[in-house]
């Protein structure tokens, strides 16, 4: 809407009730506050024709004002900024430190949880992490196009609860939300449950004391160190790139995914080499970080397989769940942001356990191979993937594919190629680990300080 005004195209978005704030914070944050809207009742989600035809007719001269007249930007009743500094004070410093945690989750600065202060002596031991400058600017962040400085990153640290040591992986992460295949505002601003998973690789991993064994994904004393990191790029998430609840987050019920998914790969226990190298290229001494942004996660429980072909029989089962947005929706079109001309494959993340990997590597099994499999039995009948998909958009992604309609029972594969597929291996001892349902492709950045 906003591309299409600033040519000089009349447009109106029709837009739910629920959604209106989310309309109007987003407009102004893309730069063109006030465009008009035509306010429904409801979304146009699983309503009856006749309904939406209903809306659309009682709504219509919604439409024709926001078509004939200009677009004015509203009149802002923002409240004032906050002050650089702010003090609490109390009875004594546990009242005031509470003092703060209740005005932190007014203004909508907090995840909820108890914060650590973000004193000046805080911030600036955080910083020690760090060889960059406190005023660098690492990326800038939709949905709110927050410029991402090291010392706005090092403050959400210190709220998060994390030592300085994590800092540079905070930094990496917060590179690859911002890098264009991410497609940051779709998954900053859906209805959907969209949560970062941090997958840690290397030695600074290990300096800094992220678990990738026995509950890797918390909680727990001996994964600390993963949950607070995780934490702090949630908050960076909200603080920096102004993703809110109810303004830009519209997640229809929320994930506790979203408050902290992060972990460090088991090397150690490790069969082949680790992810950073094997699926991104680079060296093994090096640390990255990957973020990969799922909806939720199944479990991959087998505790009978000694074969290869068992274990990814019985993980294919998880991939062929039609419920999840990501399944099968390559036949309707890859996710796309035309600003910078990317595109991205739906990827899904298996971390598999250092018992299921041993027995894949015995048998000469290597990621390749259990990428390929999982191709060949992840499938379902067409009829079965096309349940909550638009025949229309198929036709215009894949029009050499409308032969399926007459053959509604041929299996097809859950994802575009078996490189959708991505394996890490993490956890401790028993045959169990994890399918995440991904958004999208992951990405992946070095540390570099």
């Amino acid at each position: 809407m906003v591309e299409m005004e600033r040519r000089g195209i009349p447009t109106v978005l029709f837009t739910a009730k629920t959604f209106v704030h989310d309309a109007d914070r987003s407009a102004a944050s893309f730069g063109l506050p006030g465009l008009p809207l035509a306010v429904v009742p409801q979304p146009f989600t699983n309503q009856r024709p006749e309904d939406i035809h209903r809306m659309v007719d009682d709504a219509f001269d919604q439409v024709v004002a926001g078509l004939t007249r200009d677009v004015e930007a509203p009149e802002r009743h923002e409240a004032p900024p906050a002050a650089e500094t702010l003090a609490y004070e109390g009875a004594d410093l546990l009242v005031a430190w509470e003092a703060m945690n209740r005005d932190f989750l007014q203004r909508g600065w907090s995840d909820g949880f108890p914060l650590v202060a973000p004193t000046r002596a805080a911030l600036d031991a955080m910083l020690q992490g760090t060889r960059r400058g406190a005023g660098d600017v690492i990326a800038t962040l939709e949905p709110g196009f927050g410029l991402a400085t090291v010392e706005k990153l090092a403050a959400n640290a210190v709220m998060a609860g994390c030592r300085p040591v994590p800092l540079p992986l905070l930094i990496a992460a917060v590179r690859c939300l911002a890098e264009p295949k991410m497609y940051l505002r779709n998954k900053a601003m859906s209805t959907g449950p969209h949560a970062p998973l941090v997958l840690v690789n290397g030695p600074r991993g290990r300096e800094a004391g992220l678990n990738s064994g026995m509950c890797a994904l918390g909680p727990g004393a001996p994964s600390a160190s993963n949950t607070v990191l995780g934490r702090a790029l949630r908050l960076v998430m909200m603080n920096v790139g102004h993703t809110y609840v109810g303004s830009s987050d519209m997640d229809t019920i929320g994930s506790p995914l979203k408050y902290s998914l992060c972990c460090a790969e088991n090397e150690a226990q490790s069969p082949w080499e680790p992810y950073h190298v094997a699926a991104r290229g680079l060296a093994r001494e090096a640390t990255a970080v990957t973020v990969d942004f799922v909806y939720g996660m199944c479990e991959l429980h087998d505790f009978t397989s000694t074969t290869p072909e068992g274990l990814v029989e019985v993980f294919a089962t998880a991939a062929t769940n039609v419920a999840q947005l990501g399944t099968a929706l390559w036949l309707i079109g890859r996710r796309s942001d035309p600003r910078y001309k990317t595109e991205e494959k739906e990827h899904n993340m298996l971390f598999i356990c250092p018992e299921h990997a041993e027995i894949f590597a015995r048998a000469g099994w290597g990621r390749r191979q259990i990428q390929e499999a999982l191709y060949r039995l992840a499938r379902m009948p067409f009829r079965t993937a096309m349940l909550n998909k638009e025949a229309k958009a198929m036709a215009a992604s894949h029009p050499e594919l409308g032969f399926l309609h007459d053959h509604p029972d041929l299996p097809i594969p859950v994802v575009e190629t078996p490189e959708c597929f991505d394996i890490a291996v993490v956890g401790g001892a028993a045959g169990r680990g994890a399918y995440f349902y991904g958004a999208g492709e992951p990405v992946t950045m070095p540390v570099e300080d």
